[in-house]
């Protein structure tokens, strides 16, 4: 079960890691063989599944992302948990509303991202 307390601080530092664009404090929160699922990946990086796995294969969707314009900002609006996991609610740069779902393993690295945009307004 994720304690509220872990998850909270999880959700202040991997916000702080995005913020500070230092991808290796971001992967630093990942397991190496970790997958991720967005809608952004088919558009990024013409992957028609979505889904990336491993660090080496994220490496280069997120280093396009972080040299996004706007530059990439988030703002945690909520945190939530789940028996492995806990959902990130933020609002990013261009004022879109987003949730990624972050799956746990027992050494508390996450094994699963799932990506989820509002749709712009």
């Amino acid at each position: 079960m994720i304690e509220i307390e872990f998850a909270n601080t999880f959700a202040q530092e991997w916000i702080e890691a995005w913020n500070s664009h230092d991808l290796e404090r971001i992967l630093s929160h990942y397991a190496d063989d970790f997958e991720m699922a967005s809608p952004v990946i088919v558009q990024r990086m013409g992957e028609p599944s979505g889904q990336l796995k491993g660090k080496a294969a994220v490496r280069p969707y997120w280093t396009r992302g972080l040299a996004a314009d706007p530059p990439l900002r988030f703002e945690l609006l909520q945190v939530l948990t789940g028996v492995d996991s806990i959902a990130l609610y933020y609002r990013n740069a261009r004022g879109q509303y987003c949730a990624e779902t972050l799956t746990f393993n027992l050494d508390r690295k996450v094994v699963r991202g799932c990506a989820h945009y509002a749709a712009a307004e």
